[in-house]
């Protein structure tokens, strides 16, 4: 279908014309790129304002911190693996690492642009400054955008807006819970304007917070360091990224049949459960990490390296700061670390929309009121969403991508919205079921069950697969789709976007796993009745899955 706008067909009865939707899209990171794709899949005429010169958002490391843009340190690691973090019709390539370097993350992002020719609709070092409602809107739904480039402000109407700005941008830092942090005379920071570990030889830290960024600092500053120490309020849960038989944690924690599990059994057996597999790898009390509700789902932290550093010395665990006097730290239970040279606050962000006037969206405590995460409720038309807020216990680029798959339906009148006072309803729920689930830490505001709420936009979609019909006339495939990992190729399967290669991408799934791993050929030395009873106990697992399934 060749895209045209409405001068070009004057000569052309109106009733043969179909009106294109132009889209405005801010930012170009991953979310941003998906809606790119997501638009133009379903004939839309999408603009994507970046502020910087380059796509990747978050994932594109520049050596210096950049006002209003995310900013990563070098040698950050994705937490999530290559086959539940790639886009749903467009498998990474299989000798990439499962677990990728932000950098290869970023070479992905510039094959799946070209790929797919985005790079056109894409105008970048251009900010948006404003987003405004039309005098006209709840006749049209437009909005008029605002941006500037070079110095020079321009103006456009578009039909509708994905915001697609990330929340990593405003460095979150709670001063006033650290009394005495101004006589302090040794220098502080946010992890945010953390690079690397030059210029921090020999230094005695303390990095506050244990999230993926404080350890994943720390561990690195620690080979250099005099001492690291990492304060904690509530701990963490720590996780190896290699899980059961050298599997990526994610292609095995995230599966239909281990989400069934967690939806079906009794709460207290669904703590016992994750408790026991947190602790598999060792034993968080003795080390200072256990959580102080071990009963709450939070993030867990993905670090390979941070045990063993507390281990022989190198990484001090402690309580939470008392205060700072003009050279120490004083902690909670009453210890006290002094010649602390540097600390680093890695303490979370805060987000905001600062070109949406607060009657659109608005934020507080860290808390929107969005229905599923995406649409303010109050709006006269459904015409401007935020794709990618959200947090998920898993990779988020399925999430945004989905997100974006959505939204585009509702944007054309392929899908609708149900009433305000529903959607109000719902968003109360969903916030109760975040702080049951989660908790009332700021940090955990945006957290999701991965498959949960994947499953949850799939309906929206018509993408969801059906397990049962799956099982009925493709078993080899329903057996992959319900045991194995909830990987982004199963919302391809059928419905809007189906993709005809989702199936073999699913059954080859392992294949690509593997080749970055087999560089080395070794003889199969598999036993054969160890295979055959496996075989045995899987038979049995399928039968007691499908019993809680379809009870």
């Amino acid at each position: 279908m060749v895209l045209c706008r409405l001068g070009d067909l004057l000569d052309y009865p109106l009733t043969q014309v179909t009106m294109v939707k132009r889209v405005a899209i801010i930012g170009a990171g991953v979310s941003g790129l998906t809606s790119i794709k997501s638009c133009l899949d379903e004939g839309l005429e999408p603009t994507c304002f970046e502020r910087s010169d380059d796509i990747g958002g978050l994932w594109k490391f520049k050596p210096n911190v950049e006002e209003g843009r995310a900013s990563i340190y070098q040698s950050v690691i994705m937490n999530t693996s290559k086959e539940m973090s790639c886009f749903s019709d467009f498998p990474m390539p299989e000798g990439f690492p499962n677990f990728l370097h932000n950098s290869k993350l970023l070479a992905y992002f510039k094959i799946f642009t070209k790929k797919f020719d985005l790079l056109k609709y894409i105008q970048f070092q251009t900010t948006v400054l404003s987003v405004t409602k039309r005098p006209d809107f709840s006749s049209t739904g437009q909005w008029e955008v605002v941006t500037e480039n070079n110095g020079k402000e321009a103006r456009d109407v578009f039909d509708a807006v994905m915001v697609c700005s990330g929340h990593h941008i405003e460095s979150y830092v709670p001063l006033k819970y650290f009394p005495g942090i101004e006589k302090f005379k040794g220098h502080y920071l946010h992890s945010r304007q953390y690079k690397t570990p030059d210029g921090f030889e020999g230094k005695r830290i303390l990095v506050i917070g244990m999230g993926n960024s404080a350890s994943d600092i720390a561990v690195e500053l620690c080979k250099k360091a005099s001492q690291v120490f990492v304060s904690t309020r509530h701990g963490s849960w720590v996780l190896s990224r290699i899980s059961d038989n050298g599997y990526p944690w994610d292609m095995v924690f995230h599966t239909r049949f281990n989400s069934t599990l967690r939806n079906v059994l009794p709460r207290p057996v669904v703590k016992w459960m994750m408790e026991h597999q947190m602790s598999r790898w060792f034993n968080h009390e003795n080390y200072g990490l256990v959580p102080q509700n071990k009963s709450l789902m939070k993030e867990p932290v993905l670090n390979d390296d941070l045990p063993s550093r507390i281990l022989y010395g190198a990484i001090r665990v402690k309580t939470s700061v008392k205060e700072f006097t003009e050279t120490s730290v004083i902690f909670e239970d009453g210890s006290e670390e002094e010649d602390i040279d540097i600390v680093i606050f890695a303490t979370g962000y805060s987000f905001s929309f600062p070109f949406l006037d607060e009657s659109v969206i608005k934020v507080e405590n860290n808390l929107v009121s969005l229905y599923k995460r995406i649409f303010p409720p109050q709006l006269e038309k459904p015409t401007l969403a935020v794709i990618g807020l959200i947090q998920p216990l898993g990779p988020i680029m399925p999430t945004s991508e989905l997100q974006a798959r959505w939204v585009v339906r509702v944007f054309k009148g392929l899908s609708t919205l149900p009433p305000e006072s529903t959607m109000r309803t719902e968003i109360a729920q969903t916030k109760e079921r975040i702080v049951d689930m989660f908790g009332e830490s700021r940090s955990q505001t945006l957290q999701t069950n991965h498959v949960d709420y994947l499953d949850e936009l799939a309906v929206e979609v018509g993408t969801k697969p059906d397990i049962l019909s799956l099982f009925l006339k493709d078993l080899k495939l329903g057996l992959k789709v319900y045991f194995g990992p909830c990987n982004p190729y199963q919302y391809r399967l059928s419905g809007p976007g189906k993709w005809e290669g989702a199936r073999n991408a699913i059954l080859t799934q392992d294949q690509r796993l593997l080749k970055p791993l087999k560089t080395r050929v070794v003889k199969d030395s598999s036993n054969s009745s160890a295979s055959f009873l496996v075989k045995i106990l899987s038979l049995l697992v399928v039968i007691l899955a499908l019993v809680l399934s379809f009870k």
